[in-house]
């Protein structure tokens, strides 16, 4: 019993310091929201994120500028944690190519809870490379 409980002491350890050596990326940018109604988004087809990903309300996805992509890091299915905001988002869209530095939070198909976020910064913070 006690080779079993040091073994898992041990894993514990080695997966703690693992994560701990990845290097995370902080970021201030600009936030908006964004809801799958086709007078924001893609005619015919306002589920559906540029890389195909199909959105649903409910689920924690973000869009960003496509400068956090090429030049800060930033991949498609990233995990993003967002300072003030529970949990976790996805990358699964990408906004148009005259922002930098801004991110666009989805928000399922409720308008008036986009409108209520309105535009705000806040600090975005991501494991660089994933």
């Amino acid at each position: 019993m006690k080779k079993h409980t040091t073994t898992y002491l041990l894993t514990i350890l080695f997966a703690t310091a693992l994560f701990s050596c990845q290097n995370r990326e902080t970021l201030e940018v600009t936030a908006t929201a964004y809801n799958s109604v086709e007078a924001q988004t893609k005619k015919g087809s306002p589920n559906i994120a540029a890389w195909g990903d199909k959105l649903k309300p409910g689920m924690k996805a973000i869009a960003v500028s496509r400068d956090l992509l090429h030049k800060y890091g930033l991949n498609h299915n990233a995990e993003v944690k967002i300072k003030g905001l529970p949990g976790t988002y996805r990358v699964l869209d990408k906004m148009n190519k005259r922002w930098e530095k801004r991110i666009d939070i989805y928000m399922g198909t409720d308008i008036s809870k986009a409108r209520e976020w309105g535009k705000q910064q806040v600090e975005i913070s991501w494991i660089a490379g994933n």
